[in-house]
């Protein structure tokens, strides 16, 4: 229901007070519901101890909090006007950790800051949605439909993209194509050209196969067949199936899942938390993390699809995606119905970048929701 200060459509900005007004407290509620399980379940892969996850997460989450809210309150025409700047900011500390980036576990995907590591591939996927949205905002239905028209917005994917997948990290790389890919195909993008992408994609499978790395090869063969190594590149995923069937209904009580607390179940605290979580909870805890995912993702396309300017679709739209598929993936992962690609699930997960990353995209969807009656025009 549209509230005292919704008008007709206005290139007036909003005063704080308005923009209080318009804020979605029961979407703010959503969020914080599911950071609150976060950290409990992190609490609870301890055994039991704030230490070392859950106060670290609870910290984080405070912090994004903060983050949130200030975006939210931002001008949405600021966002407009930055937004061509905050992607080449993005990219420049994608280069930079192609240069000297920090390594861990294998790969080089951060910069360490002292205080904190910061992964920027995390801040690409806003920056991304940030870059498409400004750009599709002021071209019209004739450039995009040319091919021309998307040699630009194709690059803007293609070379983070690129970087990423050298780190290596291909999950996210992956994420930051498929994002770029839904908000091509909301602007009106022909889908013969979607059709044309996916066959070349398809007949370059066996060549792309080669220039996998060997554990990424692995994770594809395991995928298909998790008995053939089932005490190496297998063991992950088949102590996730047994943690979940082992949950049941109900779940075997908090701080009483064995698969976990016996440390069968690897990286309980990260990928695997919602294996965790399914083990203690059961099905019922499984499908109430769903529900409050699904009301997020339900308000933030309600956002979109109200709001007065095409920037501000693009943004709520690209956004949304981007967090349906932190939520996908991982839930996917542990079900073994897709090879393990190191995807967290967002708010749950332990993680500082990304925690931070997704707690901006839900403050620049509520700005979104906020500002759904200012009328941007077209630039």
């Amino acid at each position: 229901m549209y509230n005292i200060y919704e008008s007709s459509l206005s290139n007036k900005s909003l005063t704080i007070r308005e923009k209080l007004a318009n804020l979605s407290w029961s979407y703010v509620l959503f969020v914080f519901l599911l950071a609150s399980i976060g950290v409990v379940m992190l609490y609870s892969a301890a055994n039991g101890s704030w230490t070392p996850w859950a106060l670290n997460q609870l910290l984080r989450f405070g912090l994004g909090f903060c983050v949130m809210l200030a975006l939210a309150l931002i001008d949405i025409k600021l966002v407009l006007r930055y937004a061509y700047i905050f992607y080449f900011i993005a990219l420049v500390l994608l280069i930079i950790v192609e240069v000297s980036g920090h390594i861990g576990m294998g790969a080089q995907r951060w910069i360490n800051l002292g205080f904190m590591k910061l992964q920027p591939s995390e801040l690409m996927k806003i920056a991304l949605v940030l870059a498409l949205a400004r750009y599709f905002h002021g071209v019209s239905l004739q450039t995009i439909e040319s091919f021309s028209g998307i040699v630009t917005p194709l690059l803007m994917i293609a070379f983070p993209a690129f970087l990423v997948m050298t780190q290596p990290d291909l999950g996210t790389a992956l994420m930051l194509v498929f994002c770029g890919g839904a908000i091509f195909f909301v602007v009106g993008v022909q889908l013969w050209k979607f059709a044309i992408v996916g066959i070349a994609g398809l007949i370059s499978m066996p060549v792309a196969w080669h220039f996998l790395h060997e554990y990424q090869q692995e994770r594809v063969l395991t995928f298909l067949d998790p008995e053939r190594d089932p005490l190496g590149t297998g063991y992950h995923i088949i102590q996730s199936k047994i943690a979940l069937g082992s949950g049941g209904v109900f779940g075997k009580g908090f701080l009483n899942g064995t698969q976990s607390h016996l440390n069968f179940l690897p990286e309980k605290h990260t990928d695997f938390i919602f294996t965790m979580l399914s083990e203690e909870f059961g099905m019922v805890g499984a499908l109430i993390i769903l529900f409050i995912n699904f009301l997020i993702l339900a308000y933030s396309l309600s956002f979109a699809l109200r709001s007065a300017s095409y920037f501000g679709k693009l943004l709520a739209i690209g956004l949304s995606v981007n967090y349906f598929l932190y939520v996908f993936i991982n839930i996917a992962m542990v079900l073994g119905l897709i090879p393990v690609v190191g995807i967290p699930l967002a708010l749950i997960s332990y993680g500082g970048t990304v925690i931070l990353s997704v707690m901006a995209s839900f403050g620049l969807i509520l700005c979104v929701s906020i500002n759904r009656n200012i009328n941007l025009g077209k630039e």
